[in-house]
């Protein structure tokens, strides 16, 4: 097969591992909702990592089944990515809180040039004058919602700021130890998903009870309550679907940001 051939060929299986990251990131966003909607399950950072412990059942299947090749990550690593990605999931649950809907997707989108500053100060990358003109826009949308959006308060902003540098460093993260020990995301997965799982579900029911002054144990468990959350659980296991795709970390933020956007729109 021709360069250009080969080329065609890995454009279109990013193309297809995007889209499907997005489609069933935005799926597992909609089950959610409905769960804590109709059901009133609203712990959101214990959920997260019940989503988390059926993906570390999924993993350690597909290792079983030798999917998964054995690999090294180191503890030091695997300790700073965990800081991080429960940083971001936190930071998350919090500004969608303290601050309007409207405002939090606007932060997120923010990702991208905080995303693309990390990979030009660590990585020495440098964009075209396309991309930067691109970023500049983005900067200016956030700056002017920021300024005029009246729902906007010193903890809803912070809280956004903490959610959008931890989500954009988890993010580098992912592409900084794929690069450097050379991990599929399945391999990476493997190691990650059991260390945020349990440190979620350790931590997640204080968090919530923080949030949402309710507590875990009190919520109304029963047949009927619990097999949607078990669904929703089950649902999860399509979502470590970053696949193949090892894309930019600009792309991968965009990705992330469409995400709101997209479960907005289907909602309506």
């Amino acid at each position: 097969m021709s360069s250009t051939g080969k080329a065609e060929k890995k454009a279109a299986i990013d193309a297809a591992s995007w889209m499907f990251n997005v489609v069933t990131s935005v799926g597992i966003i909609l089950v959610n909702k409905a769960l804590m909607a109709t059901y009133g399950f609203s712990f959101a950072t214990t959920l997260t990592g019940l989503h988390f412990g059926t993906t570390t059942l999924l993993t350690s299947v597909l290792r079983w089944l030798g999917y998964i090749q054995p690999s090294h990550l180191p503890l030091s690593d695997l300790l700073k990515f965990v800081l991080f990605a429960n940083f971001s999931i936190v930071g998350m649950n919090v500004s969608l809180m303290w601050n309007s809907v409207g405002f939090y997707q606007i932060a997120k989108l923010s990702m991208i040039p905080v995303s693309c500053f990390l990979e030009v100060v660590l990585d020495h990358v440098r964009y075209s004058r396309d991309t930067k003109l691109s970023i500049l826009l983005v900067l200016i949308g956030v700056g002017v919602c920021t300024v005029t959006d009246v729902s906007v308060n010193a903890k809803g902003f912070i809280a956004a700021l903490v959610a959008v540098w931890s989500t954009a460093l988890q993010q580098y993260y992912v592409h900084f130890l794929q690069r450097k020990y050379s991990l599929g995301s399945f391999n990476l997965l493997g190691h990650t998903a059991p260390a945020q799982a349990a440190s979620l579900l350790v931590l997640g029911p204080f968090m919530d009870y923080w949030l949402t002054n309710k507590r875990v144990d009190a919520y109304g468990y029963s047949m009927t309550s619990v097999s949607p959350l078990f669904v929703v659980c089950s649902y999860s296991l399509s979502c470590p679907a970053a696949l193949p795709l090892e894309p930019t970390l600009a792309n991968l933020s965009v990705s992330a940001d469409l995400q709101p956007y997209l479960s907005k729109s289907s909602a309506i």
